[in-house]
């Protein structure tokens, strides 16, 4: 697994641990101990993902969550000490992809991080997209699956990698009510996980793309069933809700 990869984590003898399992792999890892520090550096280089701590000095790892997915769609693993309920979603909730919690082992960290990085990577050779038209237009949007982004007119929308796959996700399956599982087992290639993650997305969704979110147009709550794409925004009295 070849590849660039951001630690953000102030604790030394951690990163340096992360750092040489990662090169093991063939890996080349930048090590920052502040938020700062690696939000600079984001800046100025390309990264296959970022391992995010979320305790920091400073600036937190949500502030740097914040800020970076202005910058950046690199996938995004939160490792930290904190199991709170509320504090990994909220690192869901400002763009991490997936998050471990301390003690970890170094192994199953390097797995996570293959799998991240293989799912960005892949998102254009899905066989789906390879028979399908390269991009699905709604509203004033355009979603387009060679370039793995959402534009509005001649605007890009920013997405994270995930929140694209999500919305993709849907998208093809148009009509269609979609229940959390089924959306987690295709986007997170995982029968197993916290379901919650998928509220955090589709919300997440449509702030950036539905002109009202608590009565969005576009992605639809069919309670007890899931979520619905819907290309065209529904006539008066049809659609379901927002939650």
């Amino acid at each position: 697994m070849q590849g660039y990869a951001l630690i953000i984590e102030d604790v030394k003898e951690m990163a340096d641990l992360i750092s040489l399992f990662l090169e093991k792999e063939g890996m080349v890892a930048d090590a920052r101990e502040s938020a700062e520090e690696g939000l600079e550096l984001l800046k100025q280089k390309p990264y296959d993902i970022v391992i995010l701590d979320l305790n920091l000095p400073g600036m937190d790892g949500f502030e740097f969550l914040g800020e970076a997915r202005k910058i950046s769609d690199c996938p995004v693993l939160v490792v930290t000490a904190r199991d709170a309920d509320e504090d990994l979603i909220a690192g869901l909730g400002q763009g991490a992809d997936e998050y471990m919690t301390k003690p970890f082992s170094p192994r199953v960290l390097v797995a996570r991080v293959r799998a991240l990085v293989r799912r960005s990577r892949g998102a254009a050779d899905r066989g789906e997209a390879e028979r399908a038209p390269s991009a699905i237009r709604f509203g004033p949007y355009e979603l387009d699956r060679s370039a793995l982004v959402l534009r509005k007119g001649r605007d890009i929308v920013p997405l994270s990698g995930k929140e694209f796959a999500v919305l993709l996700f849907l998208a093809e399956n148009a009509g269609s009510p979609q229940s959390p599982q089924t959306i987690y087992d295709a986007v997170w290639k995982s029968k197993y996980g916290d379901l919650t993650a998928v509220a955090v997305y589709v919300q997440r969704l449509r702030k950036k793309i539905e002109a009202d979110p608590s009565a969005p147009d576009y992605l639809l709550t069919d309670y007890g069933r899931g979520y619905r794409f819907e290309p065209e925004p529904p006539r008066e009295g049809e659609g379901a809700g927002g939650a």
